[in-house]
């Protein structure tokens, strides 16, 4: 029961702001006694679920609109290399983040084990501080919309993710703001964009691994199915200028707590 209360919270937090689940829940699961093999695919069961389940709450609440017919011609020769270009602005991003976030999250298992932990930590952190002291810099002025920019948020969020298991939210919402994206829909988008990149995860540690904490995981995945809902309403209610604050604040914390647990708590 303990599971699906903490559960419940971390992902109440992750749907609602865009971010929080993997590096709040991981981390707690852990000192509770759980071990790491145990711990890494049944949080990434919970966020997948739970983040399909917060995705189309989203949707149904009006703070994205996802619409997956294929899009008109001149777009799909524009960006041909995709092969499918979805109709809607919102799913154009889902897709394209979840295109590129697969790319980055291949990319990163190659490299991750050459990086030196210190220097990798130190480029997350350093980058979403970044990020968070942007968004709070420019208050409630807006930006302009990058196809660009959002591709390369994909890449490194999800080479982050990869690399070493966080870094994914707070980059993904708080890049889609720096992008030109509303906060609304940045949340939205990167609750789905995530959990369609943790079925991949998810389904290679099956392969792999085999043998899932299957307790674990339903614990965790009925706390983020309960959770997921009420977060995404949270959003809608929610006053865009002040999400925006809200998200710069948060983004700019988990950025500075970063870099503090890799050169004061080590």
């Amino acid at each position: 029961m303990a599971v699906v209360v903490v559960t419940f919270l971390c992902e109440y937090m992750n749907v609602s702001l865009g971010m929080g689940y993997g590096s709040t829940l991981t981390p707690l699961l852990l000192v509770a006694g759980f071990l790491p093999l145990q711990v890494v695919p049944a949080v990434l069961l919970g966020d997948l679920v739970g983040g399909i389940i917060g995705g189309f709450s989203h949707h149904k609440f009006g703070n994205i609109r996802l619409d997956f017919r294929r899009d008109e011609e001149l777009l799909k020769r524009r960006l041909w290399g995709l092969g499918y270009i979805p109709s809607s602005l919102d799913s154009k991003v889902i897709f394209i983040l979840t295109v590129f976030g697969s790319i980055g999250a291949i990319v990163a298992v190659f490299f991750a084990v050459s990086i030196p932990r210190i220097a990798l930590e130190t480029y997350i952190g350093g980058m979403i501080l970044l990020i968070g002291l942007i968004i709070l810099a420019r208050g409630n002025r807006g930006f302009a919309f990058s196809w660009k920019g959002l591709i390369g948020i994909g890449l490194i969020s999800a080479f982050n993710k990869g690399a070493s298991g966080g870094g994914y939210g707070p980059l993904v919402t708080g890049g889609q703001i720096i992008s030109g994206r509303d906060a609304k829909s940045s949340i939205g988008s990167t609750t789905l964009a995530e959990a369609l990149i943790c079925i991949v995860a998810f389904v290679s540690y099956v392969l792999v691994k085999g043998d899932i904490h299957w307790r674990l995981a339903t614990a965790i995945t009925i706390g983020s199915v309960i959770a997921s809902p009420l977060a995404a309403l949270t959003t809608k209610r929610m006053r865009t200028g002040n999400l925006r604050v809200v998200i710069g604040v948060l983004v700019t914390v988990l950025g500075a707590l970063t870099l503090v647990r890799t050169y004061v708590l080590n």
